[in-house]
């Protein structure tokens, strides 16, 4: 049996992926200011500016998580037409969409037992579970059966590295991710924050650089240290509306790697309300340092 390639906004979606490998989001929520909006991945890029212009005029931004049965009503449709499905989620430990992903699963289990929903945990997120997407319709086509594409997945997950830059602190302290005493003084000081995803798929503020400058320079070390570089390797660069340093991150990365395909990604609004603006990272596959 064939199966789609499924998974949720927060996943910051090429057209590539979705008019050629097929890959579709769950869609999430998301309100800026007294509205709400929908994301499903692919948000053009005059939205997206606006979106990060109101951020920075202070309209208040959050996202809603999807329940089981948003995920029931999107899977249906699929097992109706007798069509496995392989979902990558949002790394569980930023967010509860997984195990919601698995109640539905098993909801829908029942009613088809012939189909296959297949529920993979990225411990990623954003264009890291991008560069995961590309690596299962590659697996796909290559004929790799549902169950073993999974578990492909599920042994490689590690091997995408995440290198962020948060821009201003107010938003991780928003967030709950630093104190506000922190996010204050840090502030005053110019400090910016360097984050990963750890192996369980959550956060840590790991390192900190006075001034942007010093910031970007030290994601590209950690890109020079982390990469093996290979022959035409896909590095994604993802901001929030920093165009000029994600510039500056795929100059140095194609200096380090002539042959490396650069994409830089204008963040969507899933992800990006809780970095805020002036958010750059690298993201690619390696070793985690």
């Amino acid at each position: 049996m064939s199966y789609k390639i499924v998974t949720d906004a927060s996943a910051d979606l090429t057209p590539r992926l979705v008019k050629d490998g097929g890959v579709c989001a769950i869609p999430m929520n998301y309100d800026l200011g007294d509205e709400q909006f929908v994301c499903d991945g692919l948000t053009s890029a005059d939205t997206l500016k606006k979106y990060y212009d109101a951020v920075r005029e202070g309209k208040m931004t959050r996202t809603s998580q999807i329940a089981p049965q948003q995920y029931v009503d999107f899977f249906r449709p699929f097992c109706e037409r007798g069509e496995n499905v392989l979902y990558l989620s949002l790394s569980s430990g930023l967010s509860s969409t997984y195990n919601s992903s698995l109640i539905a699963a098993r909801e829908l289990a029942e009613e088809f037992p012939n189909v296959t929903i297949r529920c993979v945990d990225s411990l990623a997120a954003t264009v890291g579970m991008t560069l995961l997407l590309e690596k299962a319709v590659e697996n796909r086509e290559a004929g790799m059966s549902i169950e073993e594409n999974a578990a492909w997945l599920e042994e490689n997950r590690l091997n995408v590295c995440h290198w962020f830059m948060v821009d201003d602190l107010m938003y991780l302290k928003r967030n709950g991710r630093i104190s506000p005493a922190v996010a204050f003084v840090g502030a005053a000081l110019g400090m910016k924050p360097l984050i990963r995803i750890e192996e369980d798929g959550t956060l840590t503020n790991f390192e900190k650089k006075r001034g942007r400058q010093a910031a970007l320079d030290r994601l590209v070390e950690h890109y020079k240290e982390g990469s093996e570089k290979p022959t035409g390797e896909h590095v994604f660069i993802p901001h929030t509306d920093a165009e000029e340093s994600a510039n500056y991150l795929e100059k140095a990365v194609k200096k380090l790697n002539p042959s490396a395909v650069v994409t830089k990604v204008l963040m969507g609004p899933v992800i990006g309300c809780h970095v805020g603006p002036g958010f750059c990272a690298i993201a690619h596959f390696g070793k985690r340092i």
